[in-house]
């Protein structure tokens, strides 16, 4: 029988058995503290520290309230949170929020409701619906910030005029003339220069501005206006942190019980939708930073718990709601963190300050400190995400949530962003709109829009108005059909047909065909829908990528084939049966037709798709942030293999992805060219040198006589005869495949030809100038075609090895 071990009754015995009694045990690594991690939390820090007062004071809480958040978030999240480098502490999202909770129910109740939210995020944690909440519309979280940011604005407002604010917008709006008449001119002097360091700074130009910049601008327009507010006089209201010894701590919750329950979900809600979306959105700022990436993406049901944890922590301690926030997680990401370190020692040097720097901090106007949370709200309400909820016409839902956010309150905004979501997405599946129309003798049935069964009866009588015999064309201008839309059709095409008449059955989205349910490639009949090409009878498509649909697979023609008498395009033998030898696709069309047609089907289907796209690359020019050098081979699609889109990647490529190594008189410097604009002027980030399975150049070097004709072809070939040599001359470990051998020769030479072009590509000046700076990057990589398997090179004691990549890759 087994029996269960505690793991640490377990590790305990493999140590014993690893280590003989006699033998010392082996102590435990020491942790290591990397420089970039210290760097990083004393910028974090630096930002930290005037924002954490800053929102204490726009919650009307204990100035010490915000430092307990900021040290708790610090600490606590970094410690057994799930996002590695997001960097939690009091958010000016939770301000209104908390505010409200201090004006209705008192600080120390307030502490407790934060305690119980906590305690509800540890529940959401455990059930592991993390994900859950990320189904919230972005415009709704996005409405929500911009409300919250507005509320915040407008309240600080009054502090920067030396005034008090009121409890509510409408009310501030109202008390703003009078505010107006009777500002304070020291207080708006602070709160004006404060606003001006913050927006001056980080656009200080010239090298001294570039090193100034390191300096968080927050940090430089509170410090700065603190120092001319003393050296001037001014008698300003400022910072009073009164003895540790007298901070309140959370109390029992006092109130109705379900005022307390509403104020515990909105507090819940509103802490754990902002850690988990920016959880998501540092995961992104990772991913796209330079460099070699080795922080882990975040686990959102851990991250939930840590929130959980920190929110009970800080507020039996007395402090603010804690969440992530995005300013210092930005700062965290920047400043070049690598692990949890550098969270949980900005949360250690909060901690120093509050006991060490209280004279210093008592200095800060608070005029100073309006002005900066003000800034804040008025960044929280992002054009660039009014934008693009615009362009996703949700810009009714964002408007809905930002209102009542602003006019009733964030849980009332938020339900009612909500439901105007519901009520747009209704609207929109059942808005549906059809129409008949004759050309030439061809009817068109038009179909804007998804098409459910709420559109049947619509459906039949358009259908219906087509006479027996007819050709029509049934365009579906949509997404989405469900069965009983999908049975109408078919129904009516079969009966249509079987009178004498053609049907063709269209759709603008990606050129969809709806096919006979016999003739799917895959899926449920009822589904309904196979990607082909409009004009294209007979052909099976499959989308690659969101950028277009490619190559067609077609019968292959054999002889004696005839073509079919029913006029679809597909040939049938003489003897009746099919011709078809699967997997060969048919010869091109001869003259320009098949590049006519592939034109006009990018015209009809895929220019609608990215001319928003390209016209902003056309703006901004060209900027890709890699450069990648792969064979002419018509069968390696580079933007298939590495998922990218226009813009994202410097091409070029030739016969057998050759670098000719500087100084060779070939006659083309365009391999060089390119490299020198690529590093140069495009400042691109990465160079890959891709080889691939089967390739010819590599089979024409295996074959080549020394003394053959010198063609075109042969006097390019010469730059791959260092891969031949190196691969015959049995210098050192020849590089190879993980997992198995090469197949053959020719394979070999493959792996051997993108290690030696990547020694040519170093032999460049600008490429050994741009790594010595270290802002550029090799890499090696082949692509087996008939597997369709990505390998990167690495290297293993003086070995080459070529990786497979694999998806879980993505979360190392």
């Amino acid at each position: 029988m087994s029996a269960c071990v505690p793991a640490r009754a377990a590790d305990s015995d493999r140590t014993e058995r690893a280590h003989p009694p006699h033998s010392p045990p082996a102590r435990p690594p020491r942790p290591r503290l990397a420089g970039a991690d210290l760097s990083a939390s004393i910028a974090v820090f630096l930002i930290a520290l005037p924002l954490s007062l800053g929102i204490a004071l726009a919650t009307g809480a204990p100035l010490q309230a915000g430092l307990v958040a900021a040290a708790v978030g610090g600490i606590v999240v970094g410690r057994i949170g799930g996002s590695p480098l997001q960097v939690s502490g009091p958010a000016a999202g939770l301000t209104v929020v908390t505010a409200d909770l201090i004006q209705q129910y008192g600080w120390r109740t307030t502490c407790a409701i934060t305690v119980l939210a906590g305690i509800a995020q540890l529940g959401l944690g455990c059930l592991r619906v993390a994900r859950g909440a990320l189904a919230v519309s972005p415009a709704i979280v996005h409405g929500m910030l911009a409300g919250i940011g507005v509320t915040i604005a407008v309240a600080q407002l009054h502090i920067v005029l030396g005034g008090t604010p009121q409890s509510s917008v409408p009310d501030n709006l109202l008390a703003l003339p009078a505010q107006l008449a009777n500002l304070h001119p020291a207080a708006l002097s602070v709160s004006l220069l404060t606003l001006a360091l913050l927006l001056l700074w980080p656009r200080l130009p010239g090298r001294a501005g570039r090193v100034l910049r390191m300096v968080p601008a927050a940090l430089v327009a509170v410090a700065g206006a603190t120092a001319v507010a003393s050296a001037a006089g001014l008698v300003l209201p400022k910072v009073d942190l009164p003895s540790w010894r007298n901070h309140a701590l959370a109390g029992l919750p006092e109130g109705p019980v379900l005022g307390l329950a509403a104020a515990v979900l909105t507090t819940t809600l509103v802490c754990s939708v902002q850690s988990l979306l920016g959880a998501v959105a540092v995961d992104k700022l990772v991913s796209g930073r330079p460099g070699p990436g080795h922080v882990g993406r975040s686990d959102l049901d851990r991250e939930l718990l840590g929130q959980g944890t920190a929110n009970i922590v800080s507020g039996s301690l007395g402090g603010l709601p804690v969440a992530g926030v995005a300013v210092r997680s930005s700062a965290n990401v920047k400043a070049g963190a690598v692990s949890r370190n550098s969270t949980m020692l900005h949360g250690v040097l909060v901690v120093i300050a509050a006991l060490l720097m209280v004279p210093l901090l008592e200095l800060i106007p608070l005029a100073s400190l309006a002005a900066l949370v003000m800034a804040v709200g008025i960044q929280m309400v992002s054009l660039h995400h009014i934008r693009t909820v615009t362009r996703h016409r949700e810009v009714l839902v964002y408007a809905a949530t930002t209102l009542g956010v602003v006019s009733l309150g964030v849980l009332e905004g938020v339900a009612l962003g909500i439901a105007v979501a519901v009520g747009v997405a209704l609207h929109r599946l059942t808005r549906t709109r059809i129409t008949h129309a004759e050309q030439e003798g061809v009817h068109h049935v038009h179909v804007r829009g998804q098409l459910t069964f709420l559109a049947v009866p619509r459906l039949s009588r358009a259908l219906h108005l087509v006479p027996q015999g007819a050709d029509v064309v049934v365009e579906l201008d949509g997404s989405f059909m469900d069965h009983a839309a999908y049975e109408t059709l078919q129904d009516w095409q079969s009966t249509h047909t079987a009178r004498g008449g053609t049907v063709e059955i269209t759709g603008r989205r990606a050129g969809v065909r709806i096919a006979e349910p016999a003739a799917l490639v895959s899926g449920h009949p009822s589904d309904g829908i196979e990607e082909t090409d409009a004009s294209d009878a007979g052909c099976r498509c499959r989308p690659w990528t969101a950028w277009r649909n490619h190559q067609c697979e077609r019968p292959r023609p054999l002889p004696g084939d005839v073509p079919r008498p029913d006029g679809t395009g597909g040939r049938r033998r003489a003897d009746g049966t099919d011709g078809t030898v699967e997997g060969e696709p048919e010869p091109a069309d001869t003259g320009g037709h098949e590049l006519i047609r592939g034109i006009s089907a990018f015209q009809r289907h895929t220019a609608p798709l990215v001319r928003g796209e390209l016209a902003r690359l056309a703006r901004e020019g060209q900027r890709p942030a890699q450069l990648f050098l792969t064979c002419a081979d018509s069968r390696l699609v580079t933007s298939m293999i590495t998922a990218s889109g226009p813009g994202d990647l410097f091409v070029v490529r030739n016969v057998g992805n050759l670098v000719p190594p500087p100084g060779t008189e070939s006659g083309d410097d365009s391999v060089a060219a390119a490299i020198e604009y690529a590093v140069e002027v495009l400042a691109v980030r990465s160079i890959t040198v891709c080889g691939h399975s089967g390739c010819g150049a590599m089979q024409a070097l295996l074959g080549t006589e020394p003394d053959g004709a010198r063609t075109p072809l042969r006097r390019w070939l010469r730059h791959g005869r260092p891969s031949l040599e190196r691969t015959g001359d049995g210098s050192g470990p020849p590089p190879r495949l993980a997992g198995r051998a090469p197949a053959d020769a020719v394979e070999q030479l493959c792996l051997t030809n993108v290690v030696q072009q990547l020694e040519h590509l170093r032999a460049h000046e600008p490429v050994a100038r741009a790594l010595k700076d270290g802002v550029l990057e090799l890499h090696g990589m082949y692509f087996h075609v008939g597997e369709a398997q990505a390998y990167l090179l690495t290297e293993r004691k003086e070995e080459s090895v070529f990786d497979r990549v694999r998806s879980a890759d993505l979360a190392r």
